[in-house]
Formats: structure tokens, C-alpha cells, sequence
């Protein structure tokens, strides 16, 4: 029979030999889910043996890994910032680059106070869940084109009891939004240009679903559409932060300064690459 590190070591040099990135990594997460143990129980009881049943399903999990499905598909759900998400084909796997955006929000309001957020093209709901796990008094709407989107984002909301406070529609961007409506908008837009699609990784190109990656032809044309808007739905003084491309940080910040918001400024992901594009309303507009 196979124990748990003789499991976890062949799984490791498997997925290193189909050219995987983080081999031992994903094939511990995969592990822990086919044997249903923790990481804390792989290393304290690493001779505990699989079942045969466990060991086919990891077999079965290793095989999917090797032919470039992300872990977050097989397993059918992804760590973000604090919470945990179900995830599948539908949306964008959560990237720890786009917590940049949840830990902008989280400086700019305090833990106790009442605001109102806007999460557009909301996906799985990362963004706007990870936020309102630790804003117990605020509430958010997060919009997205996609019907399947919103059917995973509206299970995530539930089965972290935040349903409550969040609502979740089908739309266009902000089409059909009223002005000022709110202190914080948030978006991970779609940002790569159509021809680079192709040159991404195949965890990337062959399964995040393509509405929300291509950006159009220079990767900015949601941004294009966005920068006024967003402007327009924020509340005076209010504050968006949307994530970009490493390299569309000058155009970005123009095209939002052009649609009139203030404190503009780039913020820097882990890997100290340009990753979000923060700013405000002016709070003395009148309107717009």
C-alpha cells in the first residue's frame, strides 16, 4: 500500500517531469483533498496508508495537473485572501496578485464602518467577499455578464454567510446604475490583448473562460469604458482600485485622470510588479 509521503514524493516527481511549476505544492494540495487529510497529518502521520480509493482519485488528480488543469479546477475550489472559494470553468481562478486590491480597500476603510461597494464583473466573488468578511457593516453589489459567474459567486456568498449583505446582478459594467451610488468600486477587468491569449500558459489559455481575459486588441479597452464610469457611479470622495496588466500602468492612470479622479497612483503586487490602479472622486464635484 501507499503511505502519504511515498504518495506525496511520487505525485511531486510526476508533476515535475510533466514540466509543472510548483510540483510539490499541488501535488500536497491534491493529496490532502483524495485522502482527506491535512497538511498538519501529512507530516505528523506520513505513514498512514491510502485506501485504493484514495489512491485512484489522487492518480486521477495527478493525471488532470499533467495535462495543465489548475488545481483550483480539480479540486474545485481556491484559497483567497482569508476565505475559501468554490471555483470551476465559469470564472477567473482567484490570483493572490488581485488581494493588492482587497488590501487597498481594507487600509482606506476602517473595520466598523458602513460603506458601500461595487465589484464589476465580480466572477467567483474574491474581490468583493474577501472585503466584506472583515467590513461586518458593509454591503456590496457585484455585477457580472455572465449568468454561470453569478451562479458560483451566489454559492461562495452563502457558504461564507455573507448572502445577506451582498446582492448580485446580471449586467453590463455599470449599465443601468445610478450616479454616486457608491464609496468603493472595485474591478479585475479583462486586460490581455486578443493576440497574446494565445501565447499564455494552458492553465490559463485552455481554462479560464476567455470573456475574462481579452481586453482587446491593446488589452485597455475595458479601461476605456470604465474610467468614466466608474467615476460617474462613486460617491464624491469615494474610491475605486481596478487591477491591470504589469506594463498598462501609464495608460490606465491616463485614461482615469482624463475621466477626472484624483489621487491616481499604481500599486505594486508581491512580486513588485505594477498591479492596480487606485484613486478617488474629487470630493468637492457637484456633479458630473
Amino acid at each position: 500500500m501507499t503511505t502519504l509521503v511515498k504518495a506525496w514524493k511520487a505525485g511531486g516527481e510526476r508533476l515535475k517531469a510533466a514540466g509543472i511549476d510548483q510540483p510539490a505544492i499541488d501535488a500536497r494540495l491534491m493529496l490532502e483533498a483524495a485522502a482527506d487529510v491535512s497538511r498538519l497529518e501529512i507530516v505528523t502521520d506520513p505513514y498512514r496508508e491510502l485506501t485504493a480509493e484514495q489512491e485512484a482519485t489522487y492518480d486521477s488528480y495527478l493525471g488532470r495537473r499533467g495535462r495543465r488543469e489548475p488545481v483550483s479546477h480539480i479540486l474545485g475550489r481556491k484559497g483567497f485572501w482569508k476565505i475559501m472559494l468554490n471555483v470551476n470553468s465559469a470564472v477567473l481562478t482567484p490570483r493572490p496578485d488581485t488581494e493588492v486590491i482587497v488590501d487597498e480597500a481594507l487600509k482606506a476603510f476602517p473595520e466598523q464602518m458602513a460603506f458601500s461597494m461595487l465589484d464589476l464583473g465580480v466572477g467567483s466573488g474574491a474581490i468583493m467577499l474577501a472585503i466584506l468578511a472583515e467590513r461586518p457593516a458593509a454591503r456590496g453589489l457585484g455585477v457580472d455578464i455572465s449568468e454561470d459567474a453569478l451562479a458560483v459567486a451566489r454559492e461562495n456568498a452563502a457558504n461564507l454567510d455573507l448572502d445577506g449583505r451582498t446582492v448580485l446582478l446580471r449586467g453590463d459594467w455599470t449599465s443601468g446604475l445610478g450616479d454616486a451610488g457608491f464609496d468603493l468600486v472595485v474591478a479585475n477587468p479583462p486586460y490581455i490583448p486578443t493576440d497574446v491569449i494565445e501565447t499564455l500558459d494552458p492553465e490559463v489559455r485552455d481554462h479560464d473562460p476567455r470573456l475574462a481575459l481579452d481586453g482587446g486588441p491593446d488589452g485597455l479597452d475595458p479601461y476605456r469604458v470604465l474610467a468614466p464610469e466608474i467615476l460617474r457611479v462613486l460617491k464624491p470622495g469615494g474610491m475605486f482600485a481596478v487591477e491591470i496588466g504589469h506594463d498598462q500602468s501609464a495608460e490606465v492612470e491616463a485614461l482615469f485622470r482624463q475621466a477626472g479622479a484624483g489621487d491616481v497612483r499604481t500599486i505594486k503586487d508581491l512580486g513588485l510588479r505594477d498591479r492596480v490602479v487606485a484613486g478617488s472622486r474629487n470630493p468637492l464635484e457637484t456633479g458630473s
